[in-house]
């Protein structure tokens, strides 16, 4: 008989599944990048909608950068340089990501526990003309050294390729669009003066967030999946060689 729910999903783009994570945590990422909460509960759909919908409003709002002068306390600078029509836009949606991620997560959990209750299926292995995916033992650390690296390399390592793609593209626009790459240029020859100048905030306050969750997801999903091929192996085990009818092999002795 099929379970009703099934713990992951595995296509030649990408690895989908379902685990306990902490509602409050979904909640900050969401509070930090709109799009970012849902892109940690592997809902993809929604979530690079909202995160091309943050690029959009924050950037013709200025918010990133009236966030920096509001650092710098130049706070009439930072109410002036607001583009309020853009603002009034944001904060809808703002809200609205926070409380999706919060009250989603807590109802995958139950999914999850339904679905581990079942002992649903898993999935090892899937193949096509454009790829291959399978559930493998991958390393957290090594997840974390290539997000490093580059944003959205950690991701391709754990076989989340959409999100890892875009994290790449993101990435990519939000350094070249920062001048971030000239001003390490100006840095190294001892131009602080011109490194500084060049660089634009706007952009530039992107990289935190940017780094910040990759960092996390890449990591928590190489451990998640780990999981994941230790429940399709003990399943696989359990289903094929039932306690009462498996004969344990025993040597032979010869006296």
């Amino acid at each position: 008989m099929q379970a009703r729910r099934l713990r992951s999903n595995l296509s030649t783009f990408s690895t989908t599944q379902l685990h306990l994570r902490n509602p409050w945590i979904v909640a900050f990422w969401s509070f930090a990048f709109p799009g970012c909460g849902n892109l940690v509960q592997n809902r993809k759909a929604i979530g690079l909608i909202l995160v091309i919908w943050e690029l959009i409003v924050n950037t013709n709002a200025k918010i990133n950068l009236s966030i920096f002068y509001s650092l710098l306390g130049q706070f009439e600078l930072a109410k002036e340089v607001v583009d309020k029509r853009w603002l009034l836009l944001y904060l809808g949606l703002y809200v609205y990501g926070i409380w999706d991620g919060f009250r989603g997560t807590i109802d995958l959990n139950k999914q999850y526990r339904l679905a581990d209750m079942e002992d649903a299926p898993t999935r090892a292995f899937t193949i096509s003309a454009i790829d291959m995916n399978f559930t493998d033992k991958r390393k957290p650390w090594l997840a974390l050294v290539y997000s490093l690296l580059m944003p959205g390399l950690g991701h391709l390592y754990v076989f989340k390729v959409i999100v890892g793609l875009f994290m790449i593209l993101w990435t990519v626009v939000v350094v070249y669009l920062s001048n971030t790459l000239e001003a390490i240029h100006y840095t190294l020859i001892g131009q602080i003066g011109d490194a500084i100048s060049c660089l634009d905030m706007q952009w530039l306050m992107y990289i935190p967030s940017i780094y910040g969750f990759v960092l996390f997801d890449a990591y928590v999903s190489a451990v998640e999946f780990n999981k994941l091929m230790d429940k399709e192996q003990s399943k696989y085990l359990r289903d094929t060689y039932p306690v009462g009818e498996f004969v344990m092999p025993s040597a032979s002795v010869q006296e």
